[in-house]
């Protein structure tokens, strides 16, 4: 058996399979790819075709950087977590956190 750290790709699709309350044959279904696939990916550090890891990120709204430039991760988490919690917002609270977003940029004192 494969040890994968935090930034691999099996640790990264378990935590954002298990953030939505997805089950590893829940997200199986919903990729199209079979149960076997999913536990291969997650834990024994199996690497998904093209296809699949798209269809991964997209169900899973596993911002791409995170995948591909993993060394840049920060243990602080709250950057990837606000990032996935946006997809799932309609047009007017993007509006709202826009708006907020850049207040609060705003009032920071200038360096």
């Amino acid at each position: 058996m494969v040890r994968t750290n935090e930034n691999s790709l099996g640790a990264i699709v378990k935590a954002a399979r298990l953030k939505k309350g997805l089950t590893q044959d829940v997200l199986a279904e919903k990729v199209g790819i079979g149960l076997r696939h999913i536990m291969g990916i997650e834990n024994e550090g199996s690497y998904p075709s093209y296809e699949v890891l798209y269809k991964l990120i997209r169900e899973l709204h596993i911002p791409a950087d995170l995948i591909f430039y993993s060394e840049m991760a920060t243990s602080d988490s709250q950057v990837a977590d606000i990032t996935a919690m946006l997809y799932d917002c309609d047009e007017r609270s993007l509006k709202i956190i826009r708006a907020t977003v850049q207040a609060s940029l705003n009032s920071q004192p200038k360096v």
